[in-house]
């Protein structure tokens, strides 16, 4: 394993690795906004300079960005020199000149990256005087809200969204300070992947329009580690409930499965879960021509169990909206009765 040496402390890190990912696996605190472990580097935002020293003995050095520069064995760099890190308190400044600094009524609130690296970073006033650059809001269809004015244009969302994903209906547009991210005209995305723009863009230029028709702040979540249930994938989600209500679906990392990513569908088809239309009792009649009643889960289970013993054979149907627990049983009784049980439709996929 390489051998660098930050701040005259020496530290071993995986070979292939840039410095960005090495300072951060190694728990220092180096802010960025353009670089994702899914995507390439690029070296847009300008916020992860470090110095960067030709040996022990150079004691001038030269800044570079640490997402741009790969690991070499004995290499010497410094993340708190103080020109690297006044450089990277100008370059916050100069990104957060136009920003609304509407973080009290932004969605993204709470758990932003620009948050989070704008104080990292020491800026905590603005000098600029002049009127802020402003854009146009675009309707992005029913899942996704747009936000232009916080954009910091770190080009996360188009790389995703092009290079990663392959759709063709999203693009970054004009430059300079009025470089626009969005598509030629109103209208739904088109790519079934596009709810991850929600997760990658760093700011709250896209978030979540489901999550805002019941808001909450994310403290004020109770999640849990997950799998996706609407096809036999298998990702890895995190929910978000409060109140006795689902409120959201986020991606958990999973390198075997679907990584940092995951579809439209698993993003924003929950709602149902919060359907008054959904059953929430045991209903049962005592024949074809009377009306269902609610009854216990005692009864139910009863009347099931004689009705079994009655028929002799009987078939259950399962369902990916249940919950994984009555499909293994509807599985294990199939495996008693003798016979092998069957899964067709989405339950295949």
């Amino acid at each position: 394993m390489p051998t660098i040496y930050i701040d005259n402390k020496p530290f071993e890190v995986n070979e292939g690795r840039n410095l960005l990912q090495a300072c951060l696996s190694l728990g220092f605190d180096l802010p960025y906004f353009c670089w994702h472990p899914a995507l390439h580097s690029v070296g847009a935002c300008r916020q992860c300079a470090v110095k960067l020293f030709r040996d022990e003995n150079d004691a001038k050095g030269k800044i570079v960005m640490a997402c741009m520069t790969p690991v070499r064995d004995g290499m010497h760099l410094s993340v708190n020199d103080p020109e690297a890190a006044a450089f990277r308190k100008g370059v916050i400044e100069f990104l957060m000149a136009n920003h609304p600094h509407d973080c009290p009524v932004c969605d993204e609130g709470g758990e932003c990256h620009l948050q989070d690296m704008t104080v990292m970073a020491g800026h905590t006033s603005r000098a600029h005087r002049f009127a802020k650059r402003t854009h146009r809001n675009q309707d992005l269809g029913p899942f996704i809200n747009h936000e232009m004015n916080r954009c910091i244009a770190c080009y996360r969302c188009v790389r995703f969204y092009r290079d990663y994903a392959g759709g063709r209906d999203f693009e970054a547009f004009a430059w300079h300070d009025a470089v626009y991210f969005g598509r030629a005209a109103d209208g739904v995305l088109e790519s079934e992947f596009s709810g991850n723009l929600v997760e990658v863009c760093p700011t709250g230029v896209f978030t979540d329009k489901t999550f805002r028709r019941h808001y909450t702040r994310k403290w004020d979540l109770q999640t849990a580690p997950s799998v996706c249930i609407h096809c036999s994938l298998g990702c890895n989600t995190i929910p978000g409930e409060r109140y006795g209500t689902l409120r959201r679906i986020l991606n958990r990392y999973n390198y075997d499965v679907n990584g940092y990513f995951l579809c439209d569908r698993g993003r924003f088809g929950y709602e149902y879960v919060n359907s008054p239309a959904r059953l929430r009792t045991a209903l049962m009649r005592a024949s074809v021509a009377e009306t269902a009643a609610p009854a216990s889960g005692r009864e139910a289970l009863d009347r099931a169990a004689a009705l079994c013993a009655e028929a002799g054979a009987v078939i259950g149907i399962g369902s990916p909206r249940a919950s994984l627990e009555t499909n293994f049983a509807c599985a294990a009784s199939s495996a008693r009765a003798g016979s092998a049980p069957e899964f067709p439709g989405t339950m295949q996929r």
